[in-house]
C-alpha cells in the first residue's frame, strides 16, 4: 500500500485552494475538504536495476489506422479531479451477428460540469460520448453501427461483459458505470433491446467490472457485478495533492467500500439479487476486477475479485448456491509482507500446466504485480519475487491483464495494459511516468522475462491504457489486444505469429448455456503435455474478451480433448486436425462425436 502523505502537506493543500480566487466557486458545489492522494515522499530517488530481459519470438504490429476505427475515448477531466475521469474505459471483443469475424464495442465516459453540482449527473447526449460498436467488415476493417444497433448508452460508462444469457444464439451485453448499469439484449438483426429494468438487473453506486458465471450450472448464466466505492460528486469533491502541493485524483481511502452484486437468473428469465444469501456482500471491498475460474477442480466455478487497497477476494463456491471468500485463508489476500495493495486488474490461468488455475493481479508501482501460484490445496504461493515478475513491474503500474500464450507455444505468457492513476507522478518523481508502454512477459518455463522491447512497434508507444480485450481478430489463431486508451483512441495489436501449431475451440452448449462459460477444456498434445481452460468472458479490467479457446502446441499435435460442461456431462475427442477451429457441440454420445 502507497504511504499516505502527512497531515500538515493536506492542510497545506487545503489552505492553498480554498484561498484561491474563482468564478466556479460560486456554483452549488460542495466546500471541498483535504484528502489524501498517492504519497511518493518515501520512494528511492533514483530507480531500481530492470528486472530480466530477454528476445520475443513474436512480433505485434500496431494496425489501428488499418482498421478505420476512429473512436476516441472521453474521461471528461475537471480541476476537480473527481477520480472517476481517470477510471476508464473497457473494451469487448464478441461476434455480435455470428458473421464469424469478431467485432468491438467501447464504452465512454459522460460529460462532467467543473465542478458538478451536488443534484447533476453526467450527460451522454453529445455523440462524443456514446458508448460505441464497430463491426468487422470482410476486409478487416471496421465500420461504427452503434446508432443502428441502439447501443449509444447513458450515464459515464465503465464496463462492459458479454454473453447469451437468454440462450438464443446471439451474445448480449451488459454495460456498467456510474448512475446506471444496462443489460442490452441482442434481437438478432444488428439491434440490441434495453432490457435492464424489465429482467431486474439495474445497480446503483458505481460499477466496474462484471462476469456473466452460472454459479450453480442450471444452464442459464447468472451476472456478477462488481463494484468500486460508496462514491458521489459530493463525497468526491475533496481536495487531495502530491508531494509538491499540485492537485491530484484521491487515495480510494478516503471513500467506504461498497457490495458487490449477485444476480441468479430464474427460469422465467428474469433475474433476483442474491447477494447476500450467496455469501458475496462484503460492505469493505473496493472491486476492480473480477475473473472465473474452478479453483479447486471441483467443478463448481469460483470468483476471484481484485480490490483496491483492501485485501482481495476469492469466492469459493460451495456448491449449494452460496459462496465463503477464503483469499485470505488460502494465502491470497495480501502480498508476501502481508500487505493490501491496489488491484485493478486480473486474470487466472494456469501458467506452470500443473492443472490448477493461478492468479495474477496488476497494481500500481512500487507495488509489484501479483502472482498467485495455487498449490492445488485451496491454497496459494505468493510467485511475485520468484518468478521475476516483481523485479520487472516494480516501477509499472498495470490495469486490463491477460494469461496469453503470445506464440502458441504452449505456455502462458503475460500481457499488461499500463499507465499511472495519476496523470501528476511525474512532477512528482523523476523516474516514475504517466503514460507507460505496455509489458509483455514471456513464460520461460522456469520463471518470466521481459521481452517488450522486441514486441514490435505496438510495445513502444507511451500510452494511458486502461481496459484490455483479447481475442482472434482475423481467425488465424493468435490472440490479438485492443486497448482502451483514457481520453484517447484505442490501440489495436495484431499478433503476428510463430511457426508453432496451435488449435482453437469453440464450444456450443445445449443442457448447459449455449457459450459453455464455466467449462473446463483439457488439451493433451503429442507430447504428453496437459493444458486446461476454463472458458470465460470475464477477466482483464472493465473488459470481456473472445470466448474462444487457443491451446498453443509448439512442435506437437493434439492427443486427445476433454470438454466437462457445466451440466455434468463429459466428451472426449480425438481432432483430426490443427491449425485451425474446432466447434464442439454439447452431446451426449458414444465416443463423444
Amino acid at each position: 500500500m502507497i504511504q499516505q502523505a502527512s497531515v500538515r502537506l493536506w492542510l497545506a493543500i487545503a489552505i492553498l485552494f480554498v484561498a484561491l480566487p474563482s468564478a466556479k466557486a460560486q456554483q452549488p458545489t460542495p466546500t471541498p475538504r483535504p484528502g489524501r492522494s498517492y504519497s511518493t515522499e518515501e520512494l528511492p530517488k533514483t530507480p531500481p536495476p530492470a528486472g530480466p530481459k530477454g528476445q520475443s519470438p513474436v512480433t505485434f504490429s500496431n494496425i489501428t489506422a488499418q482498421t478505420k476505427i476512429n473512436f476516441k475515448h472521453q474521461g471528461s477531466p475537471t480541476s476537480v479531479k473527481y477520480l472517476l475521469e481517470t477510471m476508464g474505459g473497457g473494451v469487448a471483443i464478441f461476434d455480435y451477428d455470428n458473421d464469424g469475424r469478431m467485432d468491438l464495442f467501447f464504452t465512454n465516459g459522460a460529460l462532467l460540469k467543473d465542478p458538478m453540482p451536488k443534484v447533476a449527473m453526467p450527460d451522454k447526449n453529445d455523440p462524443s460520448f456514446w458508448n460505441r460498436l464497430y463491426h468487422q467488415k470482410a476486409d478487416g476493417t471496421f465500420e461504427d453501427v452503434t446508432d443502428r444497433a441502439g447501443l449509444k448508452g447513458d450515464a459515464f460508462s465503465m464496463g462492459v461483459a458479454a454473453g447469451d444469457y437468454d440462450n438464443d444464439g446471439y451474445v448480449d451485453l451488459y454495460v456498467t458505470g456510474y448512475g446506471a448499469n444496462h443489460l442490452y439484449h441482442n434481437n438478432g438483426d444488428g439491434t440490441f433491446t434495453d432490457v435492464t429494468v424489465k429482467l431486474g438487473v439495474g445497480c446503483n453506486g458505481w460499477s466496474t467490472s462484471a462476469g456473466w458465471i452460472d454459479y450453480d450450472r442450471d444452464g442459464r448464466l447468472d451476472l456478477f457485478v462488481a463494484r468500486y466505492l460508496d462514491w458521489n460528486f459530493e463525497k468526491g469533491a475533496i481536495l487531495c495533492g502530491d508531494s509538491r502541493g499540485t492537485r491530484a485524483y484521491c487515495h480510494p481511502e478516503n471513500f467506504k467500500g461498497t457490495t458487490n452484486v449477485l444476480y441468479h437468473q430464474k427460469p422465467d428469465g428474469t433475474f433476483e439479487d442474491v447477494s447476500v444469501k450467496a455469501g458475496v456482500s462484503d460492505p469493505d471491498g473496493k472491486a476492480l476486477g473480477v475473473a472465473l475460474a474452478d479453483f479447486d477442480n471441483d467443478g463448481w466455478p469460483d470468483i476471484f475479485v481484485a480490490n483496491d487497497s483492501v485485501r482481495q477476494s476469492l469466492y469459493r463456491n460451495k456448491g449449494d448456491g452460496t459462496f465463503e471468500d477464503i483469499g485470505v485463508s488460502a494465502g491470497a489476500g495480501y502480498d508476501e509482507d502481508g500487505k493490501t495493495f491496489a488491484g485493478m486488474g486480473v486474470d487466472v490461468g494456469d501458467y506452470d500446466n500443473d492443472g490448477y488455475p493461478d492468479v495474477f493481479i496488476t497494481t500500481l508501482s512500487y507495488q509489484t504485480y501479483a502472482l498467485y501460484h495455487n498449490n492445488g490445496d485451496l491454497s496459494f504461493t505468493y510467485a511475485t519475487k520468484a518468478s521475476g515478475v516483481g523485479q520487472i513491474t516494480l516501477l509499472n503500474s498495470g490495469w486490463g491483464t491477460h494469461f496469453i500464450d503470445a506464440d502458441n507455444d504452449g505456455l502462458r505468457d503475460i500481457f499488461v495494459a499500463q499507465s499511472h492513476v495519476l496523470d501528476t507522478i511525474e512532477k512528482s518523481t523523476g523516474y516514475l511516468k504517466y503514460k507507460q508502454t505496455a509489458l509483455l512477459m514471456r513464460n520461460a518455463g522456469k520463471g518470466f522475462v521481459d521481452v517488450s522491447a522486441t514486441a514490435g512497434p505496438g510495445f513502444d508507444l507511451p500510452i494511458v491504457a486502461r481496459g484490455a480485450g483479447f481475442g482472434d481478430l482475423n481467425n488465424d489463431g493468435q490472440v490479438d489486444i485492443v486497448l482502451g486508451v483514457l481520453s484517447s483512441s484505442p490501440v489495436i495489436l495484431r499478433n503476428n505469429g510463430t511457426k508453432n501449431h496451435w488449435l482453437g475451440i469453440r464450444l456450443v452448449g445445449s443442457k448447459s448455456n449455449r457459450d459453455g462459460i464455466g467449462a473446463r477444456v483439457v488439451v493433451t498434445d503429442t507430447h504428453d503435455r496437459r493444458q486446461i481452460f476454463d472458458v470465460s468472458t470475464a477477466g482483464s479490467y472493465l473488459s470481456s474478451s473472445d470466448s474462444r479457446i487457443i491451446a498453443g502446441l509448439g512442435t506437437a499435435t493434439v492427443k486427445n480433448i476433454e470438454v466437462h460442461w457445466p451440466s455434468g456431462l463429459n466428451q472426449r475427442l480425438t481432432p483430426a486436425e490443427i491449425d485451425s477451429y474446432l466447434t464442439i457441440y454439447e452431446r451426449d454420445a458414444k465416443n463423444g462425436k
